[in-house]
């Protein structure tokens, strides 16, 4: 009998929870179908109004103005590879429903440097972003809907109404059945708005120039060649050191294509390193990694399958076999490539006598942890640089700069840096240092050089003793040359012939220090 008087009080309480809970604006967790629609009539999506602003239209977005349209709300944040590789599902769906579904992205930045609205739009004109976006700075919008992770997604039907909610990477399937399934609805009842709707974008308003968003340098002295990443025109420029254009691999378009130089195609290409007569390229958003013959003038694939890995495989295998994950950087030791997998959070490794490719370091997970290379945890590690006997990379998501030997037995260890979400501008020695979303690192006379990237600024650690410096740059982004240079998010940096080259990636120019004198100048790119 007692059992039963239990169980009475158990639904009674819960009888009471729905009854207080259908009083107030709903907390959405879960899938939607797991509610009928008409107990969520008090729980209408939450306002999306913001204090920091909007990108990619002339005024503030309403929930009420979108009233008749399926809208997918997009949680993220600029900094992500995670978010980025959703970009693309994005795109998908927009273009599979141009008149019936409207993508509201809500940008609530992890960094500093990412609540700035004018950061924002940047990120938005590289990303190739074509619906509006708020800026969510101080995560009230975050908040409001409970969010709990970037990427998330939260699908609302067109009377306003919590439809469906999706987090992480790999739901296109399921939020592409879910939108279908809510227009077939709404398009029945007579309740679908399916007049197009347009903005004012960002990228409409914006300068063509003849670099964008480099995100990569590679400087030899021995050739006299400067290798240039020119990311989001999806090519490879090459000068001679002083800005004269050699040759330009690739024809702008976003594709995969091997072959002569002019007919090759890439996908936002970053990291490269040269060694005789070659350039090893990380075609980040093919998931590839190309070899340019550059006497030949031939682009070959050596690595990757053209799909993102969806599982991290350590066993790996011939490197054509192998899918791979956003490779972001990659650097050659005694005829092994190591590649850093911003995708996977690892680092691989590919030996290129055997084409033998597998994980080096990171067991995957997205944090950081030292010791055994394949025990260890990395979090999007980006440039990746070496001394001839130890590995140096920028773990961008931890802030940090950490490194391994070459030999059998090294473990991974952390230079400077702490975690997931301590950053900021700080110099000094080992746990005092704070570094913003590093993503450049390299070698030189004994010590490294790190773009800090969302500081704007270069700095200098000498790893021996786990010092940081500021270099260059005052912290704030410009464009100035001189003796007091300011920096746009840089993202990459070489040394030769007495120079320091640095891709100043949101400035889309390649700016040029004479280690001699301090100064800084701005490279002029002669026949691109």
């Amino acid at each position: 009998m007692r059992k039963y008087f239990v169980i009475a009080y158990v639904i009674i309480g819960l009888l009471v929870f729905f009854l207080i809970a259908s009083s107030f604006n709903f907390k959405w967790f879960g899938d939607f179908n797991l509610f009928k629609r008409s107990s969520l009539r008090k729980g209408e999506a939450p306002s999306i109004a913001s204090d920091y602003g909007w990108v990619n239209t002339d005024k503030p977005v309403r929930m009420k103005d979108l009233r008749g349209k399926v809208v997918l709300l997009d949680f993220w944040t600029y900094c992500s590879i995670n978010c980025m590789h959703t970009a693309r599902d994005i795109k998908r769906l927009e273009a599979k429903y141009p008149n019936e579904l409207v993508v509201i992205g809500v940008h609530s930045g992890k960094f500093t440097n990412e609540s700035l609205l004018e950061n924002v739009r940047q990120a938005v004109i590289r990303n190739e972003i074509k619906h509006p976006v708020v800026n969510d700075a101080s995560f009230a919008i975050w908040h409001r809907y409970s969010i709990k992770a970037w990427p998330t997604f939260v699908l609302i039907d067109p009377e306003g109404i919590g439809a469906g909610y999706f987090s992480g990477e790999g739901n296109y399937e399921a939020m592409d059945e879910k939108i279908s399934q809510v227009i077939s609805e709404f398009r029945a009842n007579g309740k679908l708005d399916e007049k197009p709707v347009s903005f004012i974008l960002e990228v409409d308003k914006t300068t063509i120039e003849s670099l964008s968003f480099p995100g990569n340098v590679f400087a030899n002295e021995e050739s006299n060649r400067l290798f240039i990443a020119d990311t989001n025109h999806n090519r490879i420029v090459i000068t001679d050191l002083d800005g004269k254009v050699v040759d330009v691999v690739g024809d702008g378009t976003a594709g995969r294509v091997d072959g002569k130089f002019g007919v090759a195609s890439f996908s936002k290409p970053h990291g490269m390193f040269y060694s005789n007569d070659t350039l090893y390229v990380a075609d980040t958003e093919n998931h590839l990694v190309r070899k340019l013959d550059l006497k030949e003038k031939i682009v070959s694939t050596i690595a990757g399958t053209g799909r993102q890995a969806a599982y991290m495989a350590t066993n790996g295998g011939k490197g054509l076999d192998v899918s791979l994950n956003s490779p972001w950087d990659v650097v050659l030791v005694k005829g092994k490539l190591y590649i850093t997998m911003a995708g996977s959070h690892q680092i691989w490794v590919m030996d290129l006598v055997s084409n033998q490719l597998h994980t080096f370091a990171g067991n995957g997970q997205q944090t950081r942890i030292d010791g055994p290379r394949l025990e260890s945890a990395l979090a999007q590690p980006s440039g990746i640089t070496t001394d001839g006997s130890k590995l140096f990379f920028v773990d961008s998501e931890t802030s940090s700069v950490r490194t391994s030997d070459l030999d059998n037995n090294g473990d991974i260890s952390s230079i400077i840096g702490l975690n997931m979400f301590m950053f900021g501008d700080k110099d000094g020695i080992a746990g005092e240092v704070l570094l913003q979303h590093p993503l450049g690192i390299t070698h030189y006379n004994g010590v490294l050089y790190i773009a800090d990237t969302y500081n704007h600024k270069i700095k200098i650690v000498n790893h021996e003793n786990k010092s940081c410096g500021t270099y260059l740059g005052t912290g704030k982004a410009g464009k100035d040359d001189g003796k007091l240079p300011q920096f746009y998010e840089p993202a990459d940096l070489s040394f030769a012939k007495g120079r320091l080259f640095i891709a100043d990636t949101n400035n889309h120019a390649i700016r040029v220090v004479n280690i001699e004198t301090g100064n800084v100048s701005t490279l002029r790119i002669e026949g691109l």
